[in-house]
């Protein structure tokens, strides 16, 4: 029985050095299953230039981080060393062998997967691309590339993340794209407002440290805090989500300090949020990321632009990483008759919320200098 499968990728300009150094690496983007790989698993390269993958290689030593500092001029810091497993085997068009996987492929591959993915490199035989696509289980999204996040459903793998059965219940995706983006194996990432913890079951599965609170606790793991005093000490946090209320629109609890209670039309709502921003400022560590998901409200023939309110308030504290829209899908009010009192009365339903990226400044003296940006310009 082969030991678990990883596919690592390469271009035409590093594939030279990976043969020669036998090292294979990649970025901060998928460092996390670099630092997966153990002694003795099986490793396959991929030239993303070429369409070509290689196979098969075994593992030296774990894999790790700056094995090789000097490697591709440290582009390419998390790395693992290879030795040949027998003679190394090449085929050309490895997009159609690595569709079979889904869009997960850049994780681990359990250990019948790998033994098919080397069986067909050694014999170019279809029938074992059909074991891999009828084996292969998406469990994880692709990372979103732009600032439209559109999700099919709530949650995603085998295990739930969260309670779709909690009102406002955050997006699984959402958290999974901020943990991956901004964090490190072993981080510590907050969330004030957790809910029905889906940023703890994100964190757990994703290797990162969690501390979750709420005025009103659903489940073990989650503390109960109000978020405008956190028992935490300054400077100590690596990431910080907060999916918050923008109104009173949603019954949460009972709770007397429910901010959830205050309606966005008053100052007072806006007051309580502050307070929860300078202490999600105060805990975070300079040059972290906090991600702050709030929507907009129409009530009553009446728009209140809660996302601008909220941006601007954080902005006093933060600099600006990025804006997200991401689309509302689950919403009680995404049915027929509701799109249909949408058109009858001309109004709008709510289509989706932002996602505010924020980051806590760090000074230096690279920040006090004019920047300078060199356009390419294109003939219309």
């Amino acid at each position: 029985m082969a030991e678990r499968g990883f596919i690592l990728a390469c271009t035409s300009k590093s594939e030279q050095e990976c043969f020669d150094r036998l090292l294979f690496a990649t970025n901060k983007l998928y460092g996390d299953n670099v630092l997966k790989i153990k002694k003795g698993d099986t490793l396959f390269l991929l030239n993303i230039d070429t369409d070509t993958l290689y196979g098969t290689f075994k593992a030296r030593m774990d894999g790790g981080k700056d094995l090789v500092p000097e490697a591709w001029k440290g582009k390419y810091p998390y790395q693992v060393r290879v030795q040949r497993n027998g003679k190394v085997i090449s085929v050309n068009g490895a997009k159609k062998i690595i569709s079979t996987l889904g869009p997960s492929w850049h994780d681990p591959l359990d250990s019948e997967i790998a033994l098919a993915l080397s069986k067909y490199l050694e014999n170019r035989d279809d029938s074992f691309l059909a074991h891999i696509k009828k084996h292969s289980e998406i469990e994880k999204p692709k990372l979103a590339s732009t600032t439209l996040w559109d999700f099919p459903r709530q949650s995603y793998g085998k295990t739930p993340k969260g309670s779709n059965k909690y009102a406002g219940v955050t997006p699984a995706f959402v958290i999974y794209n901020m943990v991956w983006r901004y964090t490190d194996l072993g981080d510590t990432v907050l969330d004030p407002m957790a809910g029905s913890g889906t940023t703890i079951d994100v964190c757990n599965e994703e290797g990162r440290k969690v501390i979750a609170f709420d005025v009103a606790p659903t489940r073990p793991g989650i503390k109960r805090n109000d978020a405008r005093k956190l028992p935490l000490d300054d400077n100590t946090i690596d990431m910080i989500f907060i999916d918050s209320p923008y109104g009173d629109n949603i019954d949460y609890n009972n709770q007397p300090d429910n901010i959830g209670k205050l309606s966005a039309e008053s100052e007072e709502f806006y007051l309580a949020l502050d307070k929860v921003i300078e202490e999600c400022h105060r805990v975070l560590k300079p040059g972290k990321v906090i991600g702050w998901l709030i929507g907009d409200q129409w009530v009553k023939k009446k728009f209140t632009p809660v996302g601008f309110r909220i941006y601007n308030q954080l902005s006093t504290r933060f600099e600006t990483v990025d804006i997200v829209s991401v689309v509302r899908r689950s919403q009680a009010s995404n049915t027929g008759i509701w799109h249909n009192r949408a058109l009858r009365f001309n109004f709008y339903l709510r289509g989706f919320k932002y996602l505010f990226i924020m980051r806590k400044p760090v000074t230096t003296e690279a920040d006090t200098k004019e920047r300078k940006i060199s356009w390419t310009h294109y003939k219309r």
